[in-house]
């Protein structure tokens, strides 16, 4: 099994053909106008309609117009296909419209239509607490797991050296800063989070999102005793850290402008589905979207 990007063709394919038939499964706080952002990232920089603007490889759109109190007063999508017409023409279909700082119209570039490698929601939201979500990437378990292959002679600041010389680089998926047996780990991290948040916190609502590098573990009850506030967010970082010694990246947990990725859209970085998963012994190599060429 190798992984490679996904091409242009593909990427498209995938949004027109496959994303549709997910609709009905995105958890139900994924909507139209829920998240307070919607944002895509392309591997080739757009430009946007005002010459002095650098182009963009990422933008956030907002999901609604707000006042100057911050309230809310026009949505930007008025349901979720229009969620998905953004996402299959960030271009042609950008929130700003018109406006100077939205992405320009192909059609008056040489460049064409942009395509997105990744979907994203804001995990801030308008109509539930922010939602709490722990990521773990396999890429820190590969590092870790270097450090503790490789001799003090490799100098620990060059993480390419380190991965190389403990085989990483070689091993499959060729290229890529981990193994698969790294995203494997990941994963069983990703349940043993699950099973705390359901042992120790007493939630009823989890959620386990294979993310294609990695995992998110999710909390999603809604009773207002799981509001977690920033304060109570840093004793679960310091929790899952340092009593568990699960490498979880802290900065996604607390940081409420951070985004997700986008469940059942495609990591087009490895060619696979971002989908939530039942067992530590999913296998990645199921998360291959049909339109994929292998």
């Amino acid at each position: 099994m190798t992984w490679r990007q996904a091409t242009r063709e593909e990427i498209y394919a995938y949004y027109a053909e496959e994303f549709p038939r997910y609709l009905d499964d995105l958890p139900e706080f994924i909507t139209a106008t829920g998240p307070k952002q919607y944002a895509v990232a392309f591997r080739e920089s757009h430009p946007v309609r005002k010459d002095e603007v650098p182009a963009k490889d990422f933008i956030r759109r907002d999901t609604w117009q707000t006042d100057a109190s911050g309230d809310r007063t026009t949505p930007e999508f008025d349901d979720f296909e229009d969620v998905v017409e953004f996402i299959r023409h960030p271009a042609r279909n950008d929130p700003l419209g018109r406006s100077e700082f939205a992405l320009a119209d192909p059609e008056v570039l040489e460049k064409p239509d942009p395509r997105p490698d990744a979907v994203y929601y804001a995990l801030d939201h308008w109509e539930r607490p922010w939602v709490l979500l722990v990521d773990i990437d396999a890429k820190e378990i590969a590092r870790d797991r270097a450090d503790e292959m490789v001799s003090a002679a490799v100098d620990d600041q060059d993480d390419d050296a380190l991965l190389d010389a403990a085989g990483i680089l070689d091993a499959a998926p060729e290229g890529y800063p981990y193994a698969f047996e790294d995203i494997d780990r990941a994963i069983e991290y990703g349940f043993k989070v699950r099973d705390i948040f359901e042992d120790d916190f007493d939630a009823e609502e989890t959620m386990v999102v294979y993310s294609g590098q990695g995992v998110h573990v999710y909390l999603l009850d809604t009773d207002p005793a799981y509001r977690y506030d920033e304060q109570s967010r840093e004793v679960l970082n310091d929790l899952l850290l340092e009593t568990y010694d699960i490498p979880i990246d802290p900065v996604v947990t607390a940081d409420r402008r951070r985004v997700a990725r986008l469940p059942y859209s495609l990591h087009a970085d490895v060619c696979s589905i971002v989908q939530p998963i039942e067992s530590p012994a999913f296998d990645v190599r199921s998360a291959t979207p049909e339109v994929i060429d292998e």
